[in-house]
């Protein structure tokens, strides 16, 4: 866990179910609870991406929509209106505890070209030299990726990109299950937890499952994808519950929580 302690610049992904409620409306008592565990962790001088999901879910609650339409430019209607409201949220709770914001939406041919990936680096450079934390997702409302299911452009595999693009020393994804098991844990009572994965094999694919949640794209399959690209950049990957935001100072104060992924 050395890698874990040693970290100075960490991404951040928290994903929709763990942001909201069943209903879609935003859990305001685990993202203040977010929000004030990664300014302090800012404040005791590490560096910090957050990469979040949720513009779609808030945008269903905020709209009193039970179940995501069917039809594409409704969705990206939707994240315009959940988007809006999460930077919101995060530029106020931040705020109050002395730490500036920036936005950063990101489509998933970031890397598609030296230019545009170079010019993405330098944003991120700046906004970090500047002390100021980005808060990064998918540009819902112009990217059809994510919207149409978890293909490159899911915010799981797009966290491990920016992890990359900034240079992390590693990549924690905030979910709602702690971590990956033998078998599926809502199945099985008896299910482990797989604490550490040297390698992530087909064995280890295999055990991922299928996608998540209603109000989400992603599942654990999406996880150990991220997971594979952020080793193959030399970046260590943490998977672990959201449900208490507080578990990161435990992380990164070198105890096993999760399972985490080395980095290659």
């Amino acid at each position: 866990m050395s890698a874990t302690v040693q970290a100075k610049r960490i991404v951040v992904k928290v994903g929709t179910s763990t942001l909201t409620y069943d209903n879609g409306k935003l859990n305001l008592r685990r993202t203040e609870e977010l929000c004030k565990v990664l300014s302090d962790l800012h404040h005791s001088g590490l560096e910090v991406v957050l990469v979040s999901s949720g513009a779609v879910g808030v945008g269903m609650g905020k709209l009193g929509l039970r179940e995501r339409p069917v039809e594409t430019e409704k969705r990206q209607a939707i994240a315009a209106v959940g988007q809006c409201e999460l930077m919101f949220m995060y530029d106020k709770l931040f705020g109050e505890y002395n730490c500036m914001v920036a936005q950063v939406l990101l489509t998933a041919d970031v890397t598609a070209s030296e230019n545009s990936q170079r010019n993405v680096e330098n944003t991120f450079r700046e906004l970090l030299g500047m002390d100021i934390i980005p808060v990064v997702n998918e540009n819902d409302t112009v990217s059809v990726d994510e919207l149409d299911g978890p293909h490159f452009g899911d915010n799981d595999t797009l966290s491990a990109v920016v992890a990359a693009l900034v240079g992390a020393d590693m990549l924690i994804i905030l979910t709602d299950i702690d971590g990956l098991y033998d078998t599926d844990p809502r199945e099985d009572p008896a299910a482990k937890r797989i604490p550490y994965v040297a390698e992530i094999t087909e064995e280890i694919k295999a055990l991922a499952g299928d996608a998540g949640t209603s109000r989400g794209t992603g599942g654990m399959a999406t996880k150990i994808r991220a997971a594979q690209i952020a080793n193959e950049a030399g970046i260590a990957c943490c998977v672990m519950s959201g449900d208490d935001p507080k578990n990161l100072y435990r992380l990164l104060d070198g105890e096993q929580i999760g399972t985490t992924f080395a980095a290659q």
